[in-house]
């Protein structure tokens, strides 16, 4: 067997930072959630799902309740007023990172949630008539808007390439 021993300062310091890289990914995952968070926005305004369908567009029913409130609404499902939109983030660790949306109708929106799933409440109509409201009042399709595309893929790998890259090139 043989052993080589080198007492260089700065190979000492390169196998350091190589350490580091290795054991606290900190940095990396805030560059992946920021990149992350910025393609599940532009996925949303697209009106796709991170496999790339599109999503399930908007019943009737939904597009006459818009109407009747008046309530103004972008051109593609989960785009009403885009506060859903604005709330995705992220939040990095040293060996993850986890993207989120903050939005209350978000799991519903993700996952779709079926007429009645969460219970009713009682109302009255116009000329005082107590009626029961389904919530929620109709069928709501999955449209997954969180997750990871081929893209996302492909961005990562290279996200943590260049900052392996730069990691090596360090004093």
């Amino acid at each position: 067997m043989i052993t080589v021993e080198i007492n260089d300062a700065q190979i000492a310091q390169a196998f350091r930072q190589l350490e580091a890289a290795l054991t606290d990914m900190t940095q990396p995952m805030r560059d992946i959630g920021e990149a992350l968070v910025i393609s599940t926005k532009d996925r949303m305004r697209e009106g796709n799902s991170p496999d790339g369908s599109p999503f399930a567009p908007r019943s009737a029913t939904t597009l006459r309740a818009y109407e009747k409130r008046k309530a103004k609404h972008g051109p593609k499902p989960l785009w009403l007023t885009g506060t859903m939109r604005e709330q995705i983030a992220y939040s990095a660790a040293t060996d993850q990172v986890e993207i989120t949306s903050s939005a209350i109708q978000s799991a519903v929106m993700h996952f779709g949630a079926a007429q009645g799933a969460f219970g009713a409440w009682m109302g009255k109509d116009r000329l005082g008539r107590t009626h029961f409201h389904h919530i929620p009042w109709g069928n709501i399709p999955a449209r997954p808007f969180l997750g990871i595309s081929e893209q996302d893929r492909t961005n990562i790998i290279e996200i943590v390439a260049e900052w392996l890259e730069s990691a090596a090139k360090s004093p």
